[in-house]
């Protein structure tokens, strides 16, 4: 990854902006709509500086001495951190960035998924938080906990997050939640280039427990299953590790 993506907490926070024109106004709009307490004074003390300037080269320079994050509309190779294109539905935030090298299509890609997620989004996410102690009642046991939540939000699952849920959904299933069973699932590749796996095979890859693989198996691939997923390299003699919940096999051909 060029960048890496975080999500800064800004409310009550000073954040400089040095802006003219409609993109100033556009950035002071954004920043007031995450709860920053916009200045305009270049000295102020603050974190973060948004510049929107027709000649912003001594003005980043100045911030960036300062130890301030900057960021310079239209000016990638100025810029500390690059803003995503935003979707939101409640608490759910999903931002599409480019790394600065097309604005105009992380907004496509935001605006194709704006079609794809529904308007209960949010709702379902604010009722799993409220549900928080009631999930960990129901299973105490972290991994426990998690496959049951990773079933029920697959496709076709009682919590598909792109599926209508009406306010009673997240209650409904935690009387009925069952986690699934313990299961081994084989991917042989076709090649190294992690694109041309199957969506069902990267869905495996996003809920593995195990992933135990072949020697050489390309970390292109590999870096495509949870993060906290355990990893085992097969080799000669050694067993496989047993694992509750998805144990995913990558085999090269």
């Amino acid at each position: 990854m060029d960048s890496l993506p975080l999500f800064h907490r800004l409310t009550g926070q000073p954040v400089i902006l040095l802006g003219e024109g409609e993109t100033g106004e556009a950035k002071r709009r954004l920043l007031e709509r995450a709860g920053a307490v916009v200045v305009d004074d270049a000295d102020a003390e603050a974190r973060l500086a948004f510049i929107a300037l027709g000649d912003p080269d001594a003005a980043a320079l100045r911030l960036k001495a300062r130890g301030l994050l900057v960021n310079v509309a239209d000016r990638p190779d100025l810029c500390d951190f690059t803003l995503p294109s935003v979707l939101e539905r409640g608490p759910v935030l999903i931002a599409v960035g480019t790394g600065g090298a097309s604005a105009g299509l992380a907004k496509a890609l935001r605006l194709r998924l704006e079609t794809l997620l529904p308007a209960t989004l949010g709702s379902l996410a604010q009722a799993l938080h409220t549900a928080r102690a009631a999930l960990r009642s129901r299973w105490p046991d972290a991994a426990e906990r998690r496959r049951a939540l990773d079933a029920a939000l697959e496709p076709r699952g009682p919590l598909d997050p792109l599926v209508d849920h009406d306010n009673g959904a997240v209650a409904e299933w935690l009387e009925k939640g069952v986690v699934s069973t313990s299961a081994v699932v084989e991917i042989i590749l076709s090649s190294a280039d992690p694109d041309d796996l199957t969506l069902r095979q990267a869905r495996w890859l996003g809920r593995a427990d195990l992933v135990a693989h072949d020697p050489g198996v390309p970390e292109a691939v590999l870096i495509r299953a949870r993060a906290d997923a355990e990893r085992q390299e097969l080799r000669e003699g050694v067993s496989l590790a047993r694992s509750p919940g998805l144990t995913v096999l990558i085999r090269l051909r």
